[in-house]
């Protein structure tokens, strides 16, 4: 494989908007070099006849169906509340009159 120029990384840092020293290039175009082989050597290990997935196992789902079920009356959800009005939790205020 062609090992990436310095020129090749000077230009996608400029398209990333990167400002990158002399040095900066030369180190992460050697960086770069072996990123791109890696990834290359990894395409030449992938056979056609495993299809791809997203999960090595298979995913389940882990809640319960929905169900409806009895619930509390609003008397009794405010019955150990502090403070009620009109069938709602009566909290202090804590945004100004702004919001």
């Amino acid at each position: 494989m062609s090992a990436i120029t310095r020129d090749e990384v000077a230009h996608l840092a400029r398209l990333s908007r990167l400002a990158l020293g002399e040095e900066e290039l030369d180190h992460l175009a050697a960086q770069l070099d072996v990123i791109i082989s890696a990834v290359a050597r990894v395409q030449e290990v992938a056979a056609e006849d495993i299809p791809p997935t997203s999960h090595a196992l298979p995913l389940t789902n882990v809640f319960r169906p929905d169900e409806v079920r009895p619930s509390l009356s609003p008397e009794q959800a405010l019955a150990g509340a502090p403070a009620a009005e009109e069938q709602r939790f009566r909290v202090p205020r804590i945004l100004g009159e702004e919001a």
